[in-house]
């Protein structure tokens, strides 16, 4: 699978000019590996979730995100970035299939597993099975992180901190809980005892 050309062309620019705005914090990066089948997953906060997560990494990032966005002129673009739509009105078997292929190709998965932007009161949403499902059935580990503070122009607001990869086991209830709770120790305490600088 060849990956999108755009993406790679775009991608360096677009990081630089997103880092010299919002200035995020980035930890962990090392966590992500520079080769081979990897899923990131964690917790949504703002539509600028996908660009601080490529921003920390030069691989290509194939992003599950909501099918709206391919729809009108803007679903060229989205698709040219290599974005696998999913129908959250449904159990999409045709976007988990897509999202096995890339990661069959060794390819990097980019998910949300809340589903959406987190606009309620809680620290965090439910987690959607599909992180940990697509992980097992291709044999991928997955990278949580944990993105935390405000997208603020020309302030180190906003952070992200990936953690070390972890397996999935075969029960996928205590595969998505283990998941959901190393997410939300990076957001209750920072996370230091499982980051890499």
């Amino acid at each position: 699978m060849k990956e999108p050309t755009f993406y790679k062309v775009v991608r360096r620019p677009l990081a630089a000019c997103f880092k010299a705005i919002y200035k995020p914090t980035i930890v962990g990066k090392k966590n992500i590996p520079e080769s081979g089948r990897i899923v990131l997953a964690g917790n949504h906060t703002h539509y600028f979730d996908c660009l601080i997560v490529a921003s920390a990494t030069d691989r290509c990032v194939h992003f599950l995100a909501k099918d709206e966005l391919m729809k009108g002129p803007q679903k060229h673009i989205f698709k040219a970035l290599g974005i696998i739509p999913v129908n959250r009105r449904t159990k999409d078997k045709a976007a988990l299939e897509k999202a096995e292929e890339v990661l069959k190709d060794e390819k990097v998965i980019g998910i949300f597993p809340e589903g959406t932007i987190n606009r309620t009161d809680d620290i965090i949403m439910p987690f959607k099975f599909g992180a940990v499902k697509m992980a097992q059935e291709t044999n991928s580990k997955i990278v949580p992180f944990a993105i935390t503070g405000a997208y603020k122009p020309f302030e180190r607001s906003v952070k992200i901190r990936f953690f070390e990869p972890i397996e999935v086991s075969e029960n996928l209830e205590d595969a998505n809980n283990n998941l959901m709770n190393v997410v939300i120790g990076g957001l209750e305490n920072g996370g230091d005892k499982n980051e890499k600088a």
